[in-house]
């Protein structure tokens, strides 16, 4: 069993522990928080006793064997960076980072410390993706694919308001792309390679961020579209389109709800859903795997590593093309 620590305490912080708690692997020993009040409350749920609030004491800590990151996205490169620095493995909530270059370089300060760095993002690690790819394989040739994540935002009554919540500042790295359409720019890569070009139209806040965005992915036989939004709550699911058939996914983030459509009109449904903390369990598998297992997991750790990589070489086009920008890209 391994020890490790957290960043964060949201309740996708509390998910992820759950998780790894229930996979009989991992032992929380320690949180870090900004403020002692908070990180002895969120450790007092959890019957952790050490709390941080120095991130560089807690990284220098010999206990901890590895660190979950789920802090604001703009936030995320400097404290891998010092825990990757210090020793620690790391798995950071998704996107790693605004800009790939500073992907490759945690990915390349991990290689050299002999450390995991490994993204959180629950479409690396689900066994179902093995089903989705079989039954995508079932369709014949896949011409069009629409891949939607709209979730109204909990924080959208507050903006509203007159706040400004992290989520819709600019300075925290986020909106609608970086928050919820990483979950469908994944697949997208992942199931089909970069693609030739791409269109984009944002609809920008008068904070800053992207509210919504459409994205056009352009392939030599397919087009791959997708939507995301942190303003309204999405009635339609994802489904890949193919000439013998179609896949709908009621969830790209979970790829939950997944059904094959034959052109005979027959429905099969071939994987329902899991409670969160079950599907954040097997990132916490897949991580202390490639902890213990370095040499049996080395090709598969690698994968991971070339695929976030890729993923944010094209959220950071499309930012770029769409015109959302960030102060960290200054």
């Amino acid at each position: 069993m391994l020890k490790f620590a957290t960043v964060g305490s949201g309740w996708i912080c509390e998910e992820y522990i759950r998780g790894a708690l229930d996979s009989g692997l991992w032992e929380l020993c320690a949180v870090y928080s900004r403020t002692r009040e908070r990180g002895e409350a969120f450790a007092a749920q959890f019957g952790v006793e050490r709390v941080f609030t120095d991130l560089t004491e807690m990284a220098r800590c010999p206990e901890i064997d590895a660190v979950y990151v789920a802090s604001p996205n703009a936030l995320h490169y400097e404290q891998c960076r010092v825990l990757l620095e210090n020793g620690k493995h790391v798995i950071c909530e998704k996107p790693l980072c605004a800009q790939s270059g500073k992907v490759r370089a945690l990915q390349a300060l991990a290689a050299e410390r002999g450390v995991i760095y490994l993204e959180a993002i629950m479409y690396q690690h689900l066994p179902q993706r093995k089903l989705l790819e079989e039954a995508l394989g079932k369709i014949g040739q896949i011409t069009l694919a629409r891949l939607d994540f709209c979730q109204r935002s909990s924080k959208l009554d507050d903006y509203l308001a007159g706040g400004l919540p992290n989520i819709f500042n600019p300075q925290m790295e986020t909106g609608a792309l970086m928050d919820l359409g990483v979950y469908c720019v994944y697949p997208a890569v992942a199931l089909f390679g970069k693609p030739e070009s791409f269109s984009v139209e944002p609809f920008m806040l008068k904070s800053g961020v992207d509210g919504c965005d459409t994205v056009t992915l352009r392939y030599p036989d397919k087009l791959v579209l997708l939507t995301c939004s942190k303003l309204g709550q999405a009635g339609a699911n994802s489904d890949f389109q193919g000439t013998e058939g179609t896949v709908a996914v009621d969830s790209i983030s979970r790829l939950g709800g997944m059904r094959l459509w034959r052109k005979d009109g027959t429905v099969e449904e071939f994987y329902g859903g899991d409670e969160k903390y079950i599907l954040m369990g097997w990132e916490a598998k897949d991580f202390y795997r490639f902890i213990t297992q370095p040499a049996e997991t080395a090709e598969e750790y690698q994968r991971c590593g070339e695929l976030s990589l890729a993923v944010a070489e094209l959220l950071e086009a499309i930012r770029r093309k769409a015109g959302i920008r960030f102060p960290s890209d200054d």
